[in-house]
This record gives C-alpha cells, sequence and structure tokens, in this order.
C-alpha cells in the first residue's frame, strides 16, 4: 500500500511537470523559449538558456529574462490551478549566473475559479498580427488588464494619440537601424521563416504576407509570410508601454510576468495582444520610449490590443520545444 509521503511525493512531481508543461506556451523573443527549468523534490529551478538568446537582438538578455518571466507567471498559474500553493524566491544567484528563480511547491489550496480560467487561457493565448477590427477596447477593459499588470508589480501606460505618433517614429527609426546591420539580418533569418519543424523560431504561417496598414509598425521579417490580412486600418488599436523602476534583470523577470498577466487577462476579455519590442531593442529608441514615460520609470516592452475580426480564423501557434529540451530532472 503506498503511504502518504510517497503518494504526495508523486503528485508534487505531477503539478511541477503540469507547471513546465503550461510554461511552454509562454511568449518570447523571436518564439526563442530562452528558458530551462530543474526539478528536485518539490523544487522547481528557472535558468536562462544562454543557446537560445540574441546575441545581437538582445545582447543584455533582457528581452531574453522577460520572456523567462512570462514563463515563470505561467507555471504559477498551473500550480495554483492544481491546488497548490508556491513559494518563489526571484534572484540572480552569482554562483549561478543564469539562475532567475526558484518555485517550492508548498500545501494544498482550494482551486480558484479564477485560477482555472487562468490556466485555460495559456492554452488559447497566442500573437495575431492580422489588424484588428473596428471595435475599439473600451474602458473598463483596458483598466482590468492594467490592474493584472499591476498585480505584479510593474505598470501600464496608454499611450495618448499624440504619443503613439511619437511611438510610430521610434518603431521606425529602430526598424532602419536594425535592417542595416548584416548581423541582426543574419539572427533575424535563423529564428524566422521557413516551416519551424524544430520546436522554435516563427514560422512563415504567422508571419503576414504583407504589412498591415497600421500607424505603429510591426516586425519587419525581411520576406513574406503566408498569413492573409485584411486591406484594414487599425484605428481602434490601443498601444501601451510595460514599465516599470528598475533596469535590473529581476525587473525584467517581473515584466515577464506581467507581460503573462496581461495577455492572459485580456485573452479571457477577447482582446488582442500583439507584443512590439524593436524600439526596445535599440538603446536610441528606447530612450525616445522612456521619454514617452516622462523618464519616470524604464519601459520593458510596448503592446497593442484590439478586437480582431472573429468571423474569420486566426493564425495557427507557433510551435513548442519538446520537453526534454527544456526541462531537466534531478
Amino acid at each position: 500500500m503506498t503511504s502518504t509521503p510517497t503518494a504526495d511525493a508523486q503528485t508534487v512531481t505531477r503539478a511541477l511537470t503540469n507547471a513546465t508543461i503550461a510554461a511552454s506556451h509562454a511568449p518570447s523573443i523571436h518564439n526563442t523559449q530562452p528558458w530551462r527549468w530543474r526539478t528536485y523534490g518539490d523544487h522547481l529551478d528557472l535558468f536562462i538558456e544562454e543557446s537560445r538568446t540574441l546575441a545581437v537582438t538582445d545582447p543584455d538578455r533582457r528581452l531574453a529574462i522577460l520572456s523567462c518571466g512570462a514563463a515563470l507567471h505561467h507555471a504559477l498559474i498551473s500550480l495554483a490551478a492544481d491546488g497548490r500553493q508556491a513559494t518563489v524566491t526571484r534572484h540572480t544567484d552569482n554562483a549561478r549566473p543564469r539562475h532567475l528563480a526558484t518555485i517550492r511547491v508548498d500545501a494544498r489550496i482550494p482551486v480558484e475559479p479564477a485560477a482555472i480560467r487562468h490556466l485555460q487561457s495559456v492554452a488559447l493565448r497566442h500573437t495575431d498580427r492580422r489588424a484588428v477590427s473596428g471595435t475599439p477596447v473600451d474602458a473598463d477593459t483596458l483598466r482590468s488588464i492594467a490592474a493584472a499588470v499591476e498585480s505584479q508589480q510593474t505598470l501600464l501606460h496608454v499611450l495618448r494619440p499624440r504619443q503613439v505618433l511619437d511611438l510610430a517614429s521610434a518603431s521606425d527609426h529602430a526598424h532602419r537601424i536594425e535592417s542595416d546591420d548584416e548581423a541582426w539580418q543574419a539572427e533575424l533569418l535563423h529564428w524566422t521563416g521557413g516551416a519551424r519543424t524544430l520546436g522554435t523560431g516563427i514560422p512563415d504561417a504567422v508571419i503576414p504576407r504583407e504589412a498591415s496598414p497600421t500607424t505603429v509598425p510591426g516586425r519587419d521579417f525581411g520576406h513574406p509570410g503566408d498569413m492573409a490580412i485584411a486591406d484594414t486600418h487599425d484605428r481602434t488599436a490601443v498601444f501601451a508601454i510595460l514599465h516599470g523602476p528598475g533596469d535590473g534583470d529581476p525587473d525584467w523577470l517581473r515584466a515577464g510576468e506581467a507581460l503573462s498577466a496581461a495577455w492572459l487577462k485580456a485573452t479571457e476579455l477577447g482582446v488582442s495582444v500583439v507584443p512590439l519590442s524593436a524600439a526596445i531593442e535599440v538603446t536610441v529608441t528606447r530612450e525616445t520610449i522612456r521619454h514617452l514615460l516622462s523618464d519616470l520609470g524604464h519601459p520593458y516592452l510596448v503592446l497593442r490590443f484590439g478586437v480582431l475580426d472573429h468571423d474569420t480564423a486566426g493564425p495557427s501557434h507557433t510551435p513548442r520545444l519538446p520537453a526534454d529540451q527544456t526541462v531537466d530532472h534531478r
């Protein structure tokens, strides 16, 4: 007969496995999935995986750490839906420079309906670069998304019309700077296009065939993809800046958790989210984005919110790596 401690150890192991599966669905820069998990006992360690970072686009690993933060939040959502209390220690261990956080599974807790909704949204959430519909995002919805961001000790600044024009100019400037860099072009080519059968990167199936009419330019992937887009302008789109007071690794990790919280809430409310990182990737334009915050914080990411036309099918989800490439068991 199985003893209680052994049975509980098995349920903890199962909960941690489910957490890493949920984490695999997290958004990441160019779908690099730059995280690696290590499970042992009732602990789950999160590391940054250097081989899946962008040396040219993201030399300081800011966006990679942000991506890992999104995976961390997804994992916590899974544990809550599994009825498990989790304690998180976020730090950079000098002895383990790639180490970002540790999750420890504690006692059982009641499963809240909100936790189940969040976990369902993990599977539904994806990036849809199509133009938004004519239906605007209402103020109450934006407040709910901002509250989700603030729950992760990060802030969301919704841009005014004049600031959107400044963002558009900064984004265009960043695109031109990056496009002139041959090393950047080579890195983009490595991570985008084709069918992406290895489980990472952005396949042509989710890259637009042509640039959509928009005030703020989206990512220029350097080649047309296979995704058809409507010939409509996204005038009803809302642009916002994810930001906070600090610029260290723990701040970017928190920013990723806030991105996940915002995106899951937006998914529940029927709102599309497109992350726009080009203006953050280039130092001079990142400073421009910081000025839009009146220099009161550090920008982590620009987000486009909008309501999509649900009468047409959206793009498929991007591929994911198998667990043996992202999880180590001890």
